[in-house]
């Protein structure tokens, strides 16, 4: 006879998880032909480097400190420093021409040398504001244009675009292109991490580093593109007697880290408009006593909800995925901060990694203690949304399997590229949607009201 000291613990959990979740939610019935996601050539127009002789190229910016009114500028200059300076004004004053000095640096990785790259940050400027920006000196200077988001303030609406695992493929390209044509009109990119892979080429070839930039410029030039690091931006090859985790990532994508008190680029944390966003690094230590462990245990109870009401993250690796790739990778981190999103109400979290796309019903597994059998995910009104992005195009493809039967956490998952819109509409509203590749640019595969979990923690748990 079995004992039914062990069957009780057992029951009583399966009870429980089916009292909050009765079934899986859905697995899109659309179907994606299955062909190989393949690199553009090196001479594709996409990468061409722009005229003039060391002509500025790979522009790329971010936003510059803890609340919005600075943009720290990059670019490359392949041949030559030049200048690091960088000429801009507001289309409010275009009279009142300014200038600011930025740094530069370069890198050699194996038996590559990388050109000059240049950071530079524009303080002090006003909110809600278009600028124009030079760079270059002589008959090669390039004009820019960005618009400052708006003042940080509970009900100020923002639209965020969601992408992850872009690469540089012809998918990538439409991926893109798609994002760029969406008609909501993103003003902000939130990027889940993984971008050139360039280390999926022969000795991590950082050519396709300088490719990579030039193909993003013409989104990532005109608006901030927010980044977390992916396991794509490690870089971490001794076979080649490269030892140094995040060169190429680290000297071309500079983050205001230090705004936010945190004390590695890998992680930290921004607000703008009315929301307050984390970045995390999946790829460096988050124990207990580890410096990332300890910062987000010191930031979460700073966020002032009464002024950015909305809490996002942005981590690579899924906390909860239902895709056979990259199964429970996340499953470290969960352990380790889980407890803190339910506590602090998230409201979304956004991750990559998996090459496909997947929602998740508001759930949580806190209540597992190794011996009260409670380890099942459930229903948690105080507990994020998870959603992985992860499939922005990249050349190791599309994720097609996944586990059977679809779990009742997941809400809606599909195998396809494409890209998230999360259009803030103010404290209380928030409105997702997921563009697939295959469709028109307006078509949303899949969507979802938000209700903020601090002024609208109404349930809106969607499966059924």
């Amino acid at each position: 006879m079995a004992d039914s000291s062990f069957i009780c613990p057992l029951l009583l959990a399966f009870l429980l998880s089916i009292a909050g979740l009765t079934h899986g939610g859905k697995t899109s019935s659309f179907v994606r032909k299955q062909r190989k996601s393949v690199c553009m050539p090196i001479n594709s127009d996409v990468f061409q480097e722009p005229p003039g002789f060391n002509s500025p190229q790979q522009v790329h910016i971010t936003q510059g400190n803890y609340d919005g009114n600075a943009v720290i500028v990059s670019w490359v200059t392949p041949k030559y420093p030049r200048s690091t300076r960088v000429h801009y004004w507001s289309e409010k004053n275009p009279s009142q021409k300014k200038h600011s000095h930025g740094i530069s640096t370069s890198y050699k990785y194996y038996n590559y040398t990388s050109g000059f790259i240049h950071h530079c940050t524009l303080k002090n400027l006003a909110f809600d504001t278009k600028y124009y920006y030079v760079l270059g000196v002589g008959h090669f200077r390039r004009t820019f244009s960005f618009t400052t988001p708006p003042k940080v303030g509970p009900d100020v609406p923002h639209t965020f675009g969601v992408m992850g695992d872009i690469g540089q493929t012809f998918d990538s390209n439409t991926t893109l292109t798609h994002y760029m044509a969406n008609p909501k009109n993103p003003q902000t990119l939130l990027f889940v991490g993984d971008l050139s892979y360039a280390d999926d080429h022969p000795f991590h070839d950082n050519v396709r580093w300088d490719t990579w930039g030039r193909f993003a410029e013409k989104s990532a030039a005109y608006q901030a593109w927010i980044c977390a690091p992916g396991n794509h931006e490690i870089d971490y090859a001794p076979e080649i007697g490269e030892t140094t985790a995040f060169k190429p990532f680290l000297h071309r994508y500079y983050s205001p880290y230090k705004d936010s008190q945190s004390p590695s680029p890998l992680w930290y944390s921004v607000r703008r408009a009315s929301a307050h966003i984390i970045v995390l690094s999946s790829y460096s230590a988050f124990a207990k006593y580890s410096p990332q462990h300890d910062w987000l245990k010191g930031e979460l109870p700073k966020v002032n909800r009464t002024e950015t009401p909305w809490l996002i993250v942005l981590v690579h690796s899924p906390l909860y995925n239902s895709y056979n790739y990259h199964y429970m990778e996340g499953e470290p981190m969960r352990v380790a901060f889980e407890p803190w999103f339910v506590e602090h109400k998230v409201d979304v979290v956004f991750s990559g990694h998996v090459h496909a796309y997947e929602r998740s019903e508001r759930i949580s597994n806190i209540d597992y203690n190794i011996t009260d059998g409670l380890s099942f995910p459930k229903r948690n009104p105080d507990a994020p949304v998870y959603i992985t992005m992860g499939d922005g195009g990249n050349i190791e493809g599309l994720a097609y399997s996944m586990t059977q039967p679809q779990p009742a956490y997941s809400a809606y998952r599909e195998a396809s590229f494409g890209h998230g819109i999360f259009d803030i509409k103010n404290r209380t509203h928030a409105y997702f949607s997921w563009h697939r590749n295959d469709d028109g640019y307006a078509v949303e595969a899949d969507s979802m009201w938000f209700y903020n979990r601090i002024y609208y923690p109404v349930d809106e748990n969607t499966d059924g």
